[in-house]
């Protein structure tokens, strides 16, 4: 199929915080993420093995949530295309003019037939590269965004959309039991790792988190002391543990507004033109943790609500379609 674009990679995500000193003592003083550019609105960060401006941007906002997270595409021709199939599908669509987000060029705004504020853009400014900068890791030494993981009514529908309409791949899936069993979720990629985004069966539209690789396990297990040490505890919502899905090594952060992260290892690649997704049942507690421990219940609860590009305002969530829990949680709800 002939797309007139290609989708490269999960590009960047933009955070909205509630006081931005207290959100920069948590990304850049605490898990070591670097400062490319700040103004009194925003702080725009990047990680040791990033080439490009930043990868989260930081922006002051009344309440927390996700302004709009962002897929680079590789050639910014590529943007009509995805222009035009956007609205083909009912999206609403802006340009956002370069510079308007700094360090970036021309970019696409879709808000997707589901709610999400989606950005796709091409050009960014170069910055300088730190991965063998050594002296210059701090904290988790975060090496560069990897995904997003967004919660919606229909996993199916926006698998559709994923894959037959943007291209991806899909890798992993998790479905209900049963005789004609749903599809729960799916992880999807553009590079080749496990994913780019994952798509889970929940109320939304929501961002349930954005997952930032680091370079080995030690890191993750030098950063959980550092945080508690730092006076976080209570921001280590998950982990550390490996995941059945993904392979990876991860621990789940919530920073001082509650918006998600997670800082993650370990996964594996998926270049091979034959691959087949690998397939979990909702109920398989190895699923989510390969070490069989129980997911909290604030998982499945909570998330981060994303603002409308039209209204400004949060977008309205929808209860999900079919059960968003295991069995072994629906009780306990």
């Amino acid at each position: 199929m002939e797309r007139g674009f290609d989708i490269v990679k999960a590009g960047h995500i933009e955070f909205l915080v509630t006081d931005l000193k207290e959100a920069s003592r948590f990304y850049v003083d605490t898990l070591g993420l670097i400062v490319t550019e700040a103004d009194m609105s925003h702080v725009y960060l990047r990680g040791l093995e990033d080439r490009s401006h930043h990868c989260l941007t930081l922006t002051k906002s009344d309440a927390p949530g996700v302004g709009h997270f962002a897929f680079r595409v590789a050639d910014e021709g590529g943007l009509n295309a995805i222009e035009r199939l956007a609205k083909s599908k009912g999206g609403a669509t802006r340009w956002v003019e370069p510079g308007a987000e700094k360090g970036q060029g021309r970019a696409l705004l879709v808000e997707d037939q589901f709610g999400f504020p989606v950005e796709f853009y091409s050009e960014m400014a170069k910055e300088e590269w730190m991965l063998q900068k050594f002296q210059s890791y701090r904290g988790a030494k975060v090496m560069r965004l990897d995904h997003f993981n967004i919660m919606l009514p229909d996993a199916a529908a926006a698998y559709d959309w994923y894959v037959n309409g943007l291209g991806f791949g899909c890798t992993e899936v998790t479905e209900t039991e049963g005789p004609k069993p749903d599809l729960w979720a799916a992880w999807l990629r553009r590079k080749h790792t496990c994913h780019d985004i994952a798509l889970t069966t929940g109320k939304g539209p929501r961002v349930h988190h954005a997952g930032f690789t680091v370079s080995d396990r030690s890191s993750i297990m030098d950063a959980a002391d550092l945080l508690a040490a730092s006076g976080y505890l209570k921001s280590m919502e998950r982990g550390p543990g490996r995941h059945g899905v993904s392979n990876a090594f991860f621990l789940y952060l919530r920073d001082p507004d509650g918006n998600r992260i997670e800082l993650y290892t370990g996964d594996y690649i998926s270049a091979d033109p034959d691959w087949t997704p690998v397939r979990w049942k909702l109920n398989d507690p190895q699923r989510q943790t390969f070490w069989g421990a129980p997911t909290p219940q604030s998982w499945f609860d909570e998330a981060m609500l994303v603002r409308s590009p039209g209204t400004g305002r949060f977008a309205k969530t929808s209860a999900p379609k079919i059960k968003d829990r295991p069995d072994y949680l629906l009780s306990a709800k």
